[in-house]
């Protein structure tokens, strides 16, 4: 047998072979290494969870315009508070949404749509979601929202032939 077709047998023993305790020592020590120096991203999973849900519908997504971060002062503290700004444009709309910390670790979300009156506003957050129904002049509130990764959805009340829900990107609040 010359050393090439000992090595290729040798690979097909191996091929064939259990997994055992070195092996899963190896294993393990290789996922060690990788959660180290290139560990997966918090939001990968609830980001693909996101793409895959949009294969599945017809709907318009929002891109994020931008975001801003103005300091606030506290009205009951010295500390500065920060509230974030961030508009998203899709086609059919355009969404403002401001997010104030709250002294309780969560936040508060205003948003604005336009053209937005009596629009249904989907928050997803985690496994969570909320629902409210934006005014007359598509201003719209969610009181008290722990943090997470979060999106928008946003659909007319009364839907007609060819009206699509508007998803927001997901962000962190």
């Amino acid at each position: 047998m010359t050393d090439r077709e000992h090595d290729q047998s040798r690979l097909d023993e191996l091929e064939l072979g259990v997994v055992d305790d070195v092996d899963g020592r190896a294993l393990a020590t290789l996922r060690r290494i990788y959660e180290v120096g290139d560990p997966v991203p918090p939001s990968l999973l609830d980001r693909v969870k996101f793409a895959i849900t949009l294969d599945d519908l017809e709907a318009e997504v929002a891109m994020l315009q931008r975001e801003s971060l103005p300091e606030l002062a506290g009205a009951r503290s010295d500390d500065l508070l920060r509230a974030r700004t961030v508009t998203f444009t899709s086609d059919t709309l355009t969404t403002m949404v401001t997010i104030t910390p709250l002294e309780n670790d969560g936040v508060r979300l205003d948003g604005w749509a336009a053209p937005g009156a009596f629009l249904n506003v989907e928050l997803r957050i985690g496994e969570q979601t909320r629902h409210v129904t934006a005014d007359e002049d598509g201003r719209f509130v969610f009181e008290h929202v722990d943090h997470g990764l979060a999106q928008l959805v946003l659909r007319q009340n009364e839907a007609r032939e060819g009206d699509h829900p508007v998803i927001t990107p997901a962000i962190e609040i």
